[in-house]
Formats: structure tokens, sequence, C-alpha cells
């Protein structure tokens, strides 16, 4: 295996080992809104408090500066489905 092969493979293991905590991020994220609405817990404030928590945590560890200039992309991403979860590609 030559090095540029090397570097190919642990970017690829790296990336699919990212793609996989994020999975799982995902769920536990999930669950804990499911349990949430479960409990009685209106989902606009269970939004509202898991945006607040993954701003403010975002800000810690980057700064406001950063997570401004991340929070200006996201007109647009919202207007092209990136957050969208039951869309229909064509």
């Amino acid at each position: 295996m030559t090095n540029d092969e090397y570097t190919d493979a642990a970017m690829e293991a790296e990336f699919a080992e990212d793609e996989d905590i994020r999975r799982a991020a995902l769920g536990f994220i999930s669950d804990a809104w499911a349990e949430a609405i479960a409990c009685g817990v209106d989902a606009d404030a269970v939004a509202h408090a898991a945006m607040f928590t993954a701003l403010a945590d975002l800000v810690s560890t980057y700064g406001e500066d950063a997570v401004a200039k991340l929070a200006e992309g996201l007109p647009e991403r919202i207007q092209r489905g990136d957050y969208t979860v039951n869309r229909i590609l064509q």
C-alpha cells in the first residue's frame, strides 16, 4: 500500500467513524426529544431549548464570532432543504 493509498484509507475510515458518531448523537438527541414530548413538554419549548443548548455549546467551544458566521449560512441551508427530514428528491 502506498502512502497516498494509506492516507486515503485513513481519511475514509475517519469519515466513517465521524458519521457513525454523528448518527449515534442524533439518536440520543431524538430519544431525549421524544421523551420530553411524551412527558408533556411543548415541542416548541424543546426545540428552543435544544437550539439554545447547541448554540451555547458551540460558542463555548469556538467563540461568538465563529458561531455567528455559522449562523449566517443557516437561512440558505434551511431554504435549500438541508434540515427537511421528509423531503422528496427528484
